[in-house]
């Protein structure tokens, strides 16, 4: 395993633009609960946190794909730097609103949703540069996707545990600064990489074709909603794991533990995918794996106790990080390629909007159903979706395009 993935990180210029792009990919992890903990503090409510948070998360995942498609059409170069310093200004300005109490909490929100409309698309964007720099190889492809989500999924946990240490020795304010300084030194270094510069605009007649995106997504329905339903399940966990807990008398740290457990899973997963080279199609692989992490949620309702729950967890994770990866995969095959970015952007939205949907579905579902119906309820519609999904895909016309995506 580790001989193939140091094929990828031996790639000219690999190394260097995906040691920056993390660097300001790891601002992902700290800046929103940074901001939430400083516009709490500075506003004394809670509510006024919680609703500048949603208004940061609907700005960052709704618009996701408005800002792919700026990648796309102007090239990472041209667009990354402006929408780089509109974010650095709009979180200056929001720290020094949150500098002392009493802020407005319009000003709060309106700053907030501004500053989430900006955030510079470095995920997408790697991706893109991957499929340059693997060049049509289908195998280094896939690790290259895998290194790179499994990378990220640190970075979303190492990101809250870096602004803890903050917090416990300076205000809040420090993270936000922090988190956008990481953005500034990582998106600078990004731009400048020789694998960035190659990658050229999409040329005027690709982007009148294209009709706003609408054929992007239509292409890319398949992926889209495996990944909607990868991200469903894991929103209706974070849940349903808490409540779990809750009815086994067990305190939160026990949660953690469990979503820790969940995490390797995934990381194991993602690593021991990207280093099989498959016989399988990426459309087969995808229905396999989404409907395995179903099946893996209906037994987790069947788990006697928590330490055989973070045991499912473990396993239910296994299959998340290998479905997202494949579903990039097969969203990359599918396109062209001034339309990657956007793509992947389309594959990661639908993974946060569906975790955003699962939460709250989880929240209904436990008021009305017993823990292991929650679990039982949210695996089949996972299973169904991969198997409604296969069938479209059978007879889509995109079909053929995808079952070449062979790695």
């Amino acid at each position: 395993m580790s001989a193939s993935y140091a094929l990828v990180l031996r790639i000219p210029h690999a190394r260097r633009t995906f040691a920056t792009a993390l660097l300001g990919r790891l601002s992902y992890g700290v800046v929103p609960l940074s901001v939430m903990l400083a516009v709490n503090r500075a506003s004394g409510s809670y509510a006024v946190a919680g609703a500048a948070m949603a208004l940061f998360g609907a700005t960052v995942v709704l618009l996701a794909p408005a800002r792919a498609a700026l990648i796309d059409r102007y090239g990472p170069r041209r667009a990354l730097v402006p929408l780089l310093t509109a974010y650095v200004v709009l979180l200056a300005l929001l720290t020094a609103a949150v500098w002392r109490p009493g802020a407005s909490p319009v000003l709060l929100g309106i700053l907030t949703a501004l500053a989430g409309a900006c955030v510079p698309p470095l995920g997408p964007t790697m991706r893109t540069v991957w499929s340059r720099l693997a060049q049509d190889d289908k195998a280094l492809l896939q690790r290259a996707y895998s290194l790179d989500g499994v990378a990220e999924e640190l970075l979303f946990v190492s990101g809250p545990l870096l602004v803890g240490v903050l917090v416990g020795v300076v205000a809040p304010t420090a993270g936000i600064v922090v988190g956008a300084a990481l953005m500034v030194a990582g998106t600078t270094g990004f731009v400048r990489s020789p694998a960035v510069r190659a990658v050229p605009p999409a040329a005027p007649s690709s982007v009148r074709r294209d009709s706003g995106g609408r054929r992007v997504l239509r292409r890319i329905a398949r992926p889209v909603g495996a990944a909607a339903a990868v991200g469903l399940a894991l929103g209706v966990l974070d849940l349903l794991v808490v409540v779990f807990a809750e009815r086994h008398h067990h305190g939160a740290a026990s949660v953690a533990w469990v979503l820790a457990a969940l995490s390797a899973g995934s990381a194991v997963g993602g690593l021991l995918n990207g280093s099989v080279n498959w016989s399988l199609p990426a459309r087969t692989r995808l229905t396999l794996l989404t409907a395995c992490l179903g099946a893996a949620l209906v037994g987790a309702g069947l788990a006697p106790g928590l330490g055989t729950l973070a045991l499912v967890m473990a396993g239910a994770g296994f299959f998340v990080s290998p479905a997202v990866t494949t579903a990039y995969l097969i969203a990359d095959a599918t396109v062209a390629p001034e339309a990657r970015t956007r793509a992947g952007a389309w594959v990661n939205t639908a993974v946060n909007a569906g975790s955003t949907g699962g939460t709250a579905a989880a929240g209904v579902l436990a008021g009305r159903l017993p823990v292991a119906g929650c679990f039982a309820v949210t695996g089949a519609v996972v299973v169904v979706t991969a198997v409604l999904g296969m069938t479209k895909g059978a007879r889509g016309r995109g079909a053929l395009r995808e079952e070449v995506a062979v790695v």
